[in-house]
C-alpha cells in the first residue's frame, strides 16, 4: 500500500465497525445469533425463522433504520439491545488499531468518529474497548438522520465539524460509503482489507486497502 501524504492530511474520519473493530461480533450477531434466537422467542424453526428474516434485511439495507436497534426491536418484537448483549464478549479491536489511534493523535491531526451504528451499539461497544479517549467527537449518522451512504450525511457532518473534504482522510469497510465520501470531495481514502477476521480478505474494487495498521503510520 502507498505511503499517505500526511502532510496533506489535517483531518482524519474514521468507520467503527470493521474498521477499528473487529466485524466477526456484528456478522456473528446478525447471521447466527439473532436468528436462533428470533427461532426460539418466537418458537419458530431455524429456516424459519431465516426465511422471515432474511426479506426484511433485504429490504432495509443501506437505510439508516437498518442500523437502528429501536427499529429492529419494534419490528422483530424482541429486545436487540438485550440479545447483543448477549454476545459482548465478541467485541474486539482490530490488529494495532489503537496504534494507530494514538499516534494520529499525537501527530495532532483531528480524529473523528463516523459511524452508522446506532448510539446504544455505539455506547456498548465503548464500554468494552475504550475508544472515547482518541477522538475529538463521536458521531452517529442517526444525529444527522441520514446514513453514510446518503450524500446529505456528508453536508450535515460539514456543517457540523467545518472539515476540508480535500485535506482529509476517511477510512471505512464498505464501498458504497467511500464512494459516497468520494462524491462529496474527500480527497484520500482508504477500505479494509479484512474487516471480519474470521473471514479472510475482501475485494476493496478501485480502493487501495489497508491490512497492518502500522504501514499507516510512516511518514506521520
Amino acid at each position: 500500500m502507498p505511503s499517505l501524504p500526511w502532510s496533506d492530511i489535517d483531518t482524519v474520519l474514521l468507520d467503527m465497525d470493521g474498521t477499528l473493530l473487529d466485524l466477526h461480533f456484528d456478522n456473528h450477531f446478525w447471521m447466527e445469533h439473532l436468528p436462533q434466537r428470533y427461532a426460539e422467542l418466537h418458537g419458530v424453526s431455524r429456516a424459519m425463522a431465516e426465511m422471515e428474516l432474511q426479506p426484511l434485511f433485504e429490504r432495509n439495507a443501506g437505510q439508516l433504520q437498518w442500523y437502528c436497534l429501536d427499529f429492529w426491536s419494534a419490528e422483530l418484537k424482541l429486545s436487540v439491545r438485550d440479545l447483543k448483549l448477549e454476545t459482548a464478549h465478541l467485541i474486539a479491536l482490530r490488529p494495532d488499531a489503537d496504534t494507530f489511534l494514538a499516534a494520529i493523535k499525537r501527530a495532532g491531526k483531528r480524529v473523528v468518529l463516523i459511524t452508522n451504528a446506532h448510539r446504544d451499539a455505539l455506547s456498548l461497544k465503548l464500554e468494552k474497548i475504550e475508544l472515547a479517549p482518541y477522538f475529538e467527537r463521536l458521531i452517529s449518522s442517526h444525529d444527522y438522520g441520514f446514513p453514510k451512504e446518503n450524500p446529505q450525511f456528508w453536508d450535515a457532518l460539514q456543517a457540523d465539524i467545518d472539515f476540508d473534504p480535500a485535506r482529509s482522510l476517511f477510512i471505512d469497510d464498505t464501498l458504497p460509503i467511500l464512494r459516497s465520501a468520494r462524491d462529496f470531495g474527500v480527497a484520500h481514502l482508504l477500505a479494509v482489507r479484512e474487516p471480519d477476521s474470521r473471514k479472510g480478505p475482501k475485494d476493496t474494487a478501485e480502493f487501495a486497502a489497508v491490512g497492518d495498521y502500522r504501514d499507516l503510520i510512516a511518514g506521520l
